[in-house]
């Protein structure tokens, strides 16, 4: 009885002290993200994003994008599906919500978007691309900056198990990597071209080489783009986008490998959803961003800078040129 009684006081003293649940919201249903983060806390209540739970999502997302706008009557409904009340307004779903997800896929609205969060003062992460063009992303970055808001954008692939190791140190000094991507099956013509899906190459190329991009070349074909990146400490960085095909792969070439005869660390690309929610929860539960706006503001940078170089036929462009572009 004894051990009965004190089972219980434990129960009751956890329950007493347990964090008490989150509230989710999301904005734009035009992506594949909003439902997969959803089911990841709504319906398999994975156990790395325990305690947090979307209650309301607006719809809205783009207008225009046909490979967008064709989710809306498949997506609204399996989101109610999952309990999800779905609003009028992005006013009406921070009434509702303690955190924001914004899933946006049209980077045209994050701008309006993400001012509209910032001003409520609710932590926001906001999804891939971070904006459609740099000038839009340097809005979004110095909007956030004068109201204190908090704030992060990544792509999934920054959070693969070798970009991770290789952030943290554990391979040593980087000299170099060497990535292959997927890149846009078409140009849509509504954002830079790298935005739309190449930022999924230059995103873990950045986290595992660090900050510092200096210059930038890039050469296109009708399959392949090359970027060779050099930073401002002279190391070189390559990325291989692959319009036809959806390959995820490269490899990390540390200063002093462990292994001389092999010492390539193989990059396996991307792991899912899983990793990028745990960092958004984690962010969610403590106000540490995981990605620095300054980083998220240089890979903008880096992808405007590539696009530039293409259209000189690879002509060098540095980061400082594509900023004062776009500013």
């Amino acid at each position: 009885m004894k051990h009965l009684v004190l089972a219980c006081t434990a129960l009751a003293l956890s329950a007493a002290f347990a964090e008490p649940e989150r509230k989710v919201g999301v904005i734009g249903l035009d992506t594949s993200h909003a439902l997969a983060f959803t089911k990841l806390m709504n319906v398999d209540k994975d156990p790395g994003v325990v305690g947090f739970r979307v209650v309301a999502a607006y719809q809205w997302g783009s207008r225009d994008i046909i490979s967008s706008t064709n989710r809306y009557p498949k997506y609204v409904p399996q989101m109610q599906e999952m309990g999800v009340e779905i609003v009028p307004s992005i006013a009406d779903l921070l009434k509702k919500v303690d955190v924001v997800l914004l899933e946006t896929n049209d980077g045209r609205e994050h701008l309006a978007q993400a001012k509209e969060v910032f001003a409520s003062g609710k932590p926001v992460f906001i999804d891939k691309p971070l904006a459609h063009n740099l000038r839009d992303a340097i809005k979004i970055y110095e909007a956030g900056k004068a109201v204190g808001a908090k704030w992060f954008s990544s792509s999934a692939l920054r959070f693969s198990e070798v970009a991770v190791k290789a952030r943290a140190g554990e391979y040593g000094p980087i000299r170099g990597a060497a990535l292959i991507s997927p890149s846009p099956l078409e140009e849509q013509g509504t954002h830079n071209f790298y935005t739309w899906y190449g930022i999924h190459g230059f995103e873990p190329l950045v986290a595992i080489m660090g900050m510092g991009v200096d210059k930038v070349s890039c050469f296109r074909n009708d399959s392949d783009d090359v970027i060779i990146a050099t930073w401002k400490d002279g190391r070189m960085g390559e990325l291989r986008l692959q319009r036809k095909s959806w390959i995820y792969s490269g490899y990390v070439l540390p200063e002093k490998p462990k292994d001389r005869k092999n010492p390539l660390v193989i990059f396996g690309g991307n792991q899912g959803y899983q990793p990028l929610l745990k960092e958004i929860v984690e962010f969610f539960r403590t106000g540490v961003v995981p990605v620095p706006n300054e980083e998220t503001l240089e890979i903008m940078a880096f992808m405007e800078a590539a696009e530039m170089s293409a259209k000189r036929g690879g002509a060098p462009v540095t980061i400082a040129e594509a900023m004062a572009a776009s500013r």
